[in-house]
């Protein structure tokens, strides 16, 4: 499935609290739209924030992520990306507006959603040995959740819990309007 040449370029962004599966997902939707032939580009946002020190009123980054964000999709952009799939955290409208102005393309935001169990379950994991790093991120899952529950920064959501990285990636572009 190619891009019709009259088409425009349009940014994904998949957000969700820690553990959702952002960051997979969207490598799982790159994979997907290789596959179909889309030139796209796929940028984890918490790569472009790890940088140290950080300024004290912005303890995520946030404004060098969004500098970087810019820089990157505008070079996606002129090498040819039609798509370009984003996964990080959207907390509000505000931040919402960012990352669109920052793109230059229309965005669309998917949140995925996950139950509070399966993410500890996941967390756990993936941060085993880091006691510290585990309770803060535990901690933050479920805070995570009910801020993007409040801000409904959303464009429609895709549930995670007992399905393949592949099933929910495809179901993503799908509900995007991308496949």
């Amino acid at each position: 499935m190619r891009l019709e040449s009259n088409e425009h370029p349009t940014a994904l962004l998949i957000t969700g609290t820690v553990g959702a599966g952002k960051t997979s997902v969207a490598a799982a939707a790159g994979s997907i739209l290789a596959e179909a032939g889309i030139p796209h580009a796929v940028i984890d946002l918490d790569a472009l924030s790890q940088s140290w020190p950080t300024a004290p009123d912005d303890p995520f980054n946030l404004a060098m992520e969004v500098r970087n964000l810019e820089s990157l999709a505008r070079n996606y952009l002129s090498a040819g990306a039609c798509r370009l799939v984003v996964s990080g955290v959207v907390e509000t409208t505000a931040e919402r507006a960012r990352y669109r102005a920052a793109l230059g393309v229309e965005l669309c935001v998917c949140r995925l959603r996950a139950d509070l169990a399966e993410l500890h379950r996941r967390l756990r994991i993936r941060h085993a040995g880091a006691d510290p790093e585990m309770r803060w991120h535990l901690d933050r899952a479920g805070q995570l959740d009910r801020i993007l529950d409040q801000s409904a920064v959303d464009d429609f959501e895709v549930v995670t819990d007992g399905r393949t990285l592949t099933d929910i990636a495809a179901d993503v572009l799908t509900r995007a309007g991308w496949l």
